[in-house]
């Protein structure tokens, strides 16, 4: 379900975080601490069809952010995750036109909202 030389997948491996590791759960990577925080690649029903979202993010973005998110054209709400709050985030396969920093801010905001305080402390700790 995913090429472990996919660039894009690559640089999303590049965003650091404390503790966070790397696991494949249903077909996909999985980013988690001691719970997922993000997956790469997912898909979502569309009409009563699967619709692949290859090179997308799916994060658990802070609920104040989620109404801005779901106006951005490259969001939608992926399959089974979707009810818990998840969106996708499309990157498309070109990681030179994907803006970077967007990513590391949701990767980081979905991290803080799963990973353990004393993580979220040492990310914190990093930033000063």
């Amino acid at each position: 379900m995913f090429d472990e030389s996919d660039p894009v997948l690559g640089r999303v491996r590049e965003v650091a975080l404390p503790g966070a590791a790397v696991k494949v759960s249903h077909g996909r990577p999985a980013f988690f601490t001691t719970k997922v925080f993000a997956y790469y690649g997912g898909s979502q029903r569309v009409e009563g069809e699967w619709v692949a979202h290859d090179h997308a993010v799916l994060v658990l973005p802070d609920e104040a952010d989620r109404p801005g998110l779901l106006e951005d054209p490259r969001v939608w709400v992926p399959a089974y995750l979707g009810p818990s709050g998840w969106l996708g985030v499309d990157l498309g396969p070109d990681p030179a036109a994907v803006d970077w920093a967007e990513v590391a801010e949701l990767l980081d905001a979905s991290y803080r909202l799963t990973a353990p305080a004393r993580l979220v402390a040492t990310l914190d700790a990093r930033a000063r």
